[in-house]
């Protein structure tokens, strides 16, 4: 909310120094596992919003325990109902100050809960497949003619270039594939925020759904890997809070 700490690193932690896990409407149970460092859970309310925090522990670290614990937190949360979750490491100065920012921005936060009621998030990655060769080399000409070359005159060079040849144009296809995926599904979900991609994982796509939309969105998902499994290898994450869908502070005027 007003600061997040890096790994490895201290905040200005004092005594009233609070770990937030998450904003949700008033009426939310407190959750009963342990926080960050082991510190009890409790909620603060104000204008109609809940926000679940901790002590923050004097240094801040992404060590396995506390992640795991953060995230039995929301997990908690999210069960019982819309939820604005906070990434691992985020840390109000005190109670009075995060109270404050509900208060200033509650008609904002309201609406970004109004936003992922009855919503999951399902994260989609696909990664390239190396394809088959003999297919990629008969559909381009380019490829056949350097194919024909290579076999013509063998040597190393010669090799390296098809090699690297051969890569490009499946990673193309794998782009291709990942295009037609995301264009597939993309009608399925209310949103859609894309994530980032490199030469080996050629999409990331974070996809807000109805709960009950989630199960034919898998399959319709499985149906997409068998279509385009020699080019995209797909896999599925979640249901995760709506960490890609909520924006706790108002945009910036302007932006």
């Amino acid at each position: 909310m007003t600061a997040t700490t890096v790994a490895g690193t201290t905040a200005d932690v004092t005594a009233d120094t609070l770990y937030v896990y998450g904003i949700t409407p008033t009426g939310v149970r407190t959750p009963r596992a342990a926080g960050v460092d082991g510190a009890p859970v409790r909620v603060l309310t104000e204008s109609g919003l809940a926000a679940t925090v901790s002590a923050a522990p004097a240094r801040l670290r992404p060590r396995r325990r506390d992640l795991t614990a953060h995230q039995a937190v929301l997990d908690e949360l999210a069960a019982q109902g819309p939820l604005l979750p906070m990434r691992f490491g985020v840390l109000s100065p005190e109670p009075e100050a995060l109270l404050a920012q509900l208060r200033t921005d509650a008609a904002h936060l309201a609406g970004q809960l109004d936003g992922v009621r009855g919503c999951v998030e399902l994260n989609v990655k696909g990664s390239v497949v190396p394809g088959c060769f003999a297919q990629l080399v008969q559909q381009d000409e380019k490829l056949r003619d350097l194919a024909r070359r290579t076999r013509l005159r063998p040597d190393y060079e010669a090799n390296v270039r098809l090699g690297e040849a051969l890569a490009r144009a499946v990673r193309r296809e794998a782009r291709r594939a990942a295009r037609e995926v995301l264009t597939d599904l993309a009608p399925l979900a209310v949103r859609t925020v894309l994530g980032t991609t490199d030469d080996e994982q050629v999409l990331s796509a974070s996809f807000l759904l109805r709960s009950a939309d989630e199960e034919p969105f898998r399959r319709a998902v499985a149906a997409r890997a068998r279509d385009r499994g020699d080019r995209l290898a797909l896999s599925v994450t979640g249901p995760l809070p709506c960490y890609s869908f909520v924006e706790p502070r108002p945009a910036p005027a302007g932006r």
